[in-house]
């Protein structure tokens, strides 16, 4: 049986605070630490499954979410771009990295350059709809993330069904979590846990030069 709504989860409060998932952890340029420290967790994983996948000569199964080519935009640069366009809260990144642990837990795929980019805006979609009252549309959220609103639609459709709509997170699950990445993005710790992923797609990546043609509020997106 799921949990219940998350709704009031308070982790310890100096685990809380560190990560940025209150006004005192935000730093100087308002970006919340917890965002640095999902983007060295998930390029951590990206790095091992690559090396892996290139010793082993294995190749990953094609889902929508993967790319022809790796975007020249970081994670950590496309965390910090969906933040600064969206009204997502810092808790909302936290429920989205733990959906996408469950998404490759469940698809039994693996976390590659390919498809982070994509998963990324998707499970903050899901997670910003669930979790926060003031989300935008997908038709914002794609031109955040360089997409088009109907890749953004089908990739959410497609992330809902594979996590079987199971989007309720536990307190206890939310405090581990966050203790993770804190612990997993200090320097003094190089925990290389793995989180799975999955493969590539021909044609999801435009040219550099391509840009979208949509703006809104003054926001010029270019395609990841």
């Amino acid at each position: 049986m799921e949990t219940s709504k998350l709704d009031g989860v308070c982790p310890g409060r100096e685990t809380y605070a560190s990560l940025g998932l209150d006004e005192s952890g935000n730093d100087h340029s308002g970006t919340p630490q917890i965002l640095f420290h999902i983007a060295s967790a998930l390029e951590k994983s990206i790095r091992r499954n690559e090396k892996l996948s290139k010793a082993w000569k294995r190749k990953e199964a094609v889902t929508v979410f993967h790319g022809s080519r790796a975007p020249a935009m970081s994670v950590r640069q496309y965390l910090e771009r969906i933040c600064k366009y969206t009204s997502c809260s810092a808790s909302c990144f936290v429920v989205a990295y733990i959906y996408i642990n469950r998404f490759l837990e469940r698809t039994g795929g693996c976390l590659t350059s390919l498809n982070v980019h994509r998963l990324l805006i998707t499970s903050v979609v899901v997670a910003s709809k669930f979790i926060d009252n003031a989300g935008s549309n997908n038709g914002y959220f794609a031109k955040v993330g360089g997409i088009s609103n109907a890749e953004m639609n089908r990739m959410e459709v497609n992330f809902l069904f594979k996590l079987d709509f199971r989007l309720c997170i536990s307190a206890e699950e939310f405090e581990m979590c966050c203790s993770q990445l804190q612990t997993e993005g200090s320097a003094k710790y190089q925990i290389d846990r793995s989180i799975k992923c999955c493969g590539i797609r021909e044609g999801w990546l435009k040219k550099d030069s391509d840009k979208c043609t949509s703006t809104t509020s003054g926001l010029s997106c270019r395609a990841i």
